[in-house]
């Protein structure tokens, strides 16, 4: 990009912000309850108290060193193999516990007799670097929204809105803004397998490699610099044979009303690479046999600009945490899939507390999931669980995200997606890479790496 481009975007972008902000900081006040220690909340914007009962302890910090014996480029050993269950939630009992259940949990025991959730004591592992804790608290003090909720402004690297907004509207907003910035390391690579389970629990993996780079995390940083990009982000399908050789290319932006995504994929078939303007909202997502949407990827990505969105409440859920079994290289994938869902022997439900955002879709705009409910874990932003409704208003899908802190980071991060339809009782799993390489968070890469002329050379490589 010429000087003169940048320096024509650098003037478009402060104009736009200028002219849509809807002020979301925080007074110096409120700000001064963020902190690593002795303040009411995070410096996630967390509540730093455990619950009244005890089952929710007091967050110290999330983990902040590896277990002995980890080495990086391992899966990562559970740092809590020794707890023990407290109970079982089972098709028989679910009821019992309906107020700390999603509406898509319900309909999994409603549709599954045998599926279960295990819950064990709550561990609140979630870290972030120190750095991202003081740009966090930076970002409360300055940041906005923009372009009527659909981008951010006045914020760098952290967070933006860890302390949400009073109106229920902008809050609904800042959550899912604060899940889309979470820090995921400034580049990365890592497989992405996924398998689509049909209902008899027949599959064939789809093995996905995947590049990571986000500028807007790295040091020093400005919305500016980084001209709108987010993330930079690269996936090829490797098999089957039928498939190998799709590449994907896509440019996030943080503003849609200065530049939308930009999406380009290569066909090795035609060996050329053309523009995807329909890689966004509810088009299918790679090689997933219609079992999930572009806009499911990482539980929810993209432009906000199809939906009205609300923040309805913080309430104390079971949800999945601290999956390291399901992480394992231990746990082989074939065990781990099951007809309807996945062996809930590799999976751990913990009570949390989380941020309740409802999705509903706009007069005039059209998505298969017209309202989608987003569970959002307090300590880190990662969305945990999605209810997704169809068009009568009736649960549809449900998804969950398996997660584990990635300490050599540290992250809080997903290990797994897995994305049910209650209807065909089918699934897809994404994210099994127990025996492959784990990710690496140390990954070097350039720009210059994701342009669409690079990715006609990997792609005739």
């Amino acid at each position: 990009m010429t000087l003169m481009k940048k320096a024509g975007l650098a003037a478009l972008i402060a104009t736009t912000m200028l002219a849509n902000a809807a002020l979301a900081k925080v007074s110096a006040d409120e700000a001064r309850k963020l902190g690593v220690s002795g303040t009411p909340l995070t410096p996630m914007g967390a509540e730093r108290a455990g619950n009244s009962d005890g089952s929710i302890p007091a967050w110290t910090g999330g983990i902040t060193q590896p277990p002995a014996g980890y080495k990086v480029g391992m899966h990562h050993p559970d740092p809590f193999a020794g707890d023990k269950p407290l109970f079982t939630i089972t098709a028989k009992n679910y009821k019992d516990y309906g107020d700390k259940l999603s509406v898509g949990q319900i309909g999994m025991f409603a549709k599954y007799p045998e599926w279960r959730m295990v819950v064990y004591p709550t561990r609140r592992s979630a870290s972030n670097p120190q750095r991202t804790y003081e740009m966090t608290m930076k970002n409360a003090l300055t940041g906005e929204l923009v372009g009527d909720g659909d981008g951010v402004a006045k914020v760098a690297e952290g967070i933006p809105f860890p302390i949400l907004d009073s109106d229920p509207v902008k809050a609904g907003e800042q959550a899912m803004w604060n899940h889309k910035l979470k820090y995921k390391g400034v580049s990365a690579r890592r497989w992405a397998n996924q398998a689509p389970v049909t209902a008899t629990g027949k599959y064939v993996m789809v093995r996905i490699k995947e590049e990571l780079l986000g500028l807007y995390y790295r040091q020093g940083a400005t919305l500016a610099d980084i001209n709108n990009i987010l993330i930079y982000f690269y996936q090829e399908v490797v098999s089957p044979p039928r498939l190998a050789g799709q590449v994907l290319l896509v440019h996030e932006t943080l503003n849609s009303q200065i530049g939308p995504r930009q999406a380009w994929v290569y066909n090795p078939g035609q060996r050329r690479v053309r523009r995807a303007p329909n890689i966004v909202y509810d088009n299918p997502g790679t090689a997933a046999d219609n079992l999930r949407t572009t806009d499911m990827t990482d539980m929810f990505n993209g432009s906000l600009a199809r939906f009205d969105w609300k923040l309805v409440g913080k309430r104390e859920m079971l949800v999945p945490y601290n999956s390291y079994k399901a992480h394992s290289a231990d746990s082989k994938v074939e065990a781990m899939l099951k007809p309807g869902f996945v062996d809930p022997d590799y999976l751990r439900y913990e009570r949390h507390r989380v941020y309740v955002v409802e999705a509903t879709v706009k007069p005039g705009q059209r998505h298969i999931n017209p309202r989608r409910t987003f569970y959002l874990d307090e300590d880190s932003w990662q969305i945990l669980t999605v209810d997704h409704y169809d068009a009568q208003g009736n649960i549809w899908r449900y998804s969950e995200a398996p997660s584990v802190n990635y300490y050599e980071v540290p992250v809080f991060w997903s290990t797994l997606e897995d994305h049910h339809d209650l209807k065909s009782s089918r699934y897809i799993a994404v994210g099994l890479d127990n025996q492959d390489d784990m990710y690496d968070f140390s990954f070097q890469t350039t720009p210059d790496m994701f342009s669409p002329q690079s990715l006609r050379q990997r792609g005739i490589q």
